[in-house]
């Protein structure tokens, strides 16, 4: 057995990738910085009821476990920083306003998924708590718009859909659980066939609908169908008009917007608007977001919520490759004049590379593009 193998879809991030990710990092949460979202860094290990609460079988699934050995408890390495932002907030910061945080840091995953395919995201997400409004919605798609964009991402599509339709559809017909969850998975695969058989014997107007939301997917337009062909239920036409709302305020960000009323991703988890965002050059969605007002009540404090969250490697993926990173290359001399130039170009920003003695002949592994050489009784950089 080679003892330096990692295990599957477990990988290191070496130092192009590492870089590049890093500046992806810093401006994603410079960003969230100067829009008033507070930084959080929760643990890696928690008990597992803290990480699991309220957010869903698949979560559970997702989640390593491990056993405390100091209390003998079960534990969990966090899948996901969401519930933890929803735990910070209900019980560390007991804000009764609105509170805004952001995160940034890896997650552990029982398998791999994303667009990296890795069991090792690094998460970057910002949660809003504190407002039920379709306003607090808008911050967060044009945070992640702003940014998706300010590290590079051209070409974004935005797709929205909102599991209350559904939900109320099952409420007002009365659907028991087992049969909800059948209708969950038709839905979700576009079957129509299954959906059609799950819903015999159904009131008309509720099976035309659920069959209808297989279908309803496409541009603004698809909006008015729906009002046309799901029943005038409150929820759902509060649905529809904050749905039109957010398609109206993204219209000048440079983004497209489509929705899909049939995906129901996170439905045990999601309370309202759900949306992921797509771009060319990726195979699948680059971040997921939506509203779960109902998790803080799991951690006894009821509290309105929705932010979004990416995993940077998968992010990384299909953007260019960055040239490689300009540096000096300064001699080893015990020369106070050099010393001070070092510094200051250290200081405005350059990287400056000391030539060790006895590796001249691997300088080119140094990546430098620029020397530092003494001209005459004055240190000059130089182009290689």
């Amino acid at each position: 057995m080679r003892n330096w193998l990692l295990p599957e879809y477990i990988e290191d991030v070496l130092p192009a990738e590492a870089a590049r990710m890093e500046q992806m990092r810093r401006k994603l949460l410079d960003l969230f910085h100067v829009h008033g979202y507070q930084l959080v860094i929760p643990p890696m290990l928690e008990y597992l009821e803290s990480l699991t609460t309220g957010a869903g079988q698949d979560l559970d699934l997702a989640t390593f476990k491990v056993v405390d050995l100091l209390t003998g408890r079960l534990m969990g390495v966090r899948a996901d920083i969401t519930p933890q932002t929803a735990r910070i907030d209900a019980h560390l910061l007991n804000r009764e306003g609105v509170t805004r945080l952001c995160y940034a840091g890896s997650v552990l995953r029982t398998r791999p998924d994303g667009l990296a395919q890795t069991r090792e995201p690094l998460q970057v997400g910002a949660e809003l708590f504190g407002h039920a409004g379709v306003e607090s919605d808008i911050e967060i798609q044009h945070l992640l718009v702003q940014g998706l964009q300010s590290v590079g991402i051209a070409g974004l599509q935005i797709d929205f859909s909102h599991v209350g339709i559904f939900r109320s559809l099952v409420k007002n017909a009365g659907i028991a659980r087992e049969q909800e969850q059948g209708l969950l998975a038709a839905l979700q695969s576009k079957d129509k066939s299954e959906v059609a058989e799950l819903t015999t014997g159904l009131p008309s107007d509720i099976r035309n609908a659920l069959l209808s939301l297989a279908d309803l997917n496409g541009g603004i337009e698809v909006l008015d169908e729906a009002q046309q062909r799901l029943p005038s239920y409150v929820e759902i036409r509060q649905a529809l008009q904050d749905l039109r709302h957010v398609a109206q305020q993204l219209q000048d960000c440079d983004v497209l917007v489509s929705f899909d009323l049939a995906e129901l991703r996170g439905y045990h988890y999601h309370s309202g608007m759900v949306f992921a965002a797509y771009a060319q050059g990726y195979s699948g969605p680059l971040a997921l977001g939506g509203r779960y007002d109902e998790i803080g009540s799991s951690f006894g404090r009821a509290r309105p919520a929705t932010g979004f969250s990416l995993d940077l490697r998968g992010l990384a993926t299909a953007l260019p490759v960055a040239e490689n990173g300009k540096a000096i290359l300064a001699p080893y001399a015990d020369d106070a004049q050099l010393h001070q130039i070092i510094a200051a170009l250290r200081a405005a920003g350059e990287v400056v590379v000391v030539d060790l003695p006895g590796h001249e002949a691997h300088r080119a592994e140094l990546g430098c593009d620029r020397t530092l050489v003494k001209q005459g009784s004055a240190w000059e950089v130089v182009t290689n």
